[in-house]
């Protein structure tokens, strides 16, 4: 069974593709990561699969009723407009007390509904946006970009969130990054993505490809760190897999 799938699609902005010939099919219950730099039609991709954006050749398929949660990259919120954590997750549809605790707590955000949206920090932010996502009991979660902005133990700490979510829930996972040397352990396929797929599979299996290589340099001695929990650490050489990525650059963009 598949939930959603992309059949040799093209997208153009004009005269301007900027996807070409992507296909991919996402299944029930499988985390999915698409790596990509800037400008290599993450964000695009992303909204097309959400049917937000008409695709110019191929087509979209999803499965009949499919419930989507969407993480979008980055919210702005007016600064000026005071919203409270609980009116946010009300938006666009009201949810009920009971509920909205719930989901707080299952991101970590337990008692938090009378926090202003504008004090959150960034994770805390991310885990408001999850848990509105959630309210909607995904088949398919689709996140753009959730760990933008957040140090190491703010991604890694988002990303064992979402392996607890999808363990909970059964929930797919589509998670877009744009972190290119690092991606979470718990990703079945990672998708090198530059405009066409360059390359997918494993993460291991990923990370020693030629088209990874040529497409992201060796900013980690061309290694992809891979985030674990912390007792299932690769300690070959001694350091846990997870501290190997010194110096990476984030790609702000």
């Amino acid at each position: 069974m598949t939930l959603l799938s992309a059949d040799h699609v093209c997208v153009r902005y004009g005269a301007h593709e900027v996807l070409h010939d992507i296909s991919l099919k996402i299944a029930p219950g499988e985390i999915v990561t698409i790596l990509g730099p800037n400008g290599s039609g993450k964000s695009t991709l992303l909204r097309a699969l959400l049917g937000i954006l008409p695709v110019a050749e191929g087509r979209i398929l999803r499965e009949a009723g499919l419930r989507i949660g969407y993480v979008p990259q980055r919210l702005t919120i007016d600064r000026t407009m005071p919203i409270t954590v609980r009116r946010f997750l009300s938006l666009p549809v009201r949810v009920r007390d009971r509920a909205a605790a719930g989901t707080l707590a299952r991101v970590g955000m337990s008692g938090q509904e009378g926090a202003q949206m504008t004090a959150l920090s960034g994770g805390q932010l991310q885990r408001v946006l999850l848990a509105r996502a959630l309210l909607g009991r995904p088949q398919l979660l689709m996140l753009d970009e959730p760990t933008a902005g957040l140090d190491q133990p703010g991604e890694a700490a988002f990303y064992r969130l979402i392996e607890e979510v999808r363990a909970e829930t059964g929930a797919a996972v589509l998670m877009v990054s744009h972190d290119l040397h690092v991606v979470m352990a718990a990703s079945d396929r990672v998708i090198c993505l530059n405009g066409h797929i360059c390359c997918e599979g494993t993460p291991r299996v990923v990370s020693t490809a030629p088209e990874y290589r040529a497409l992201f340099g060796l900013g980690t001695q061309g290694a992809l760190a891979l985030y674990r929990h912390e007792h299932d650490h690769d300690h070959r050489d001694g350091h846990p897999q997870h501290h190997h990525h010194h110096g990476h650059d984030h790609d702000h963009a």
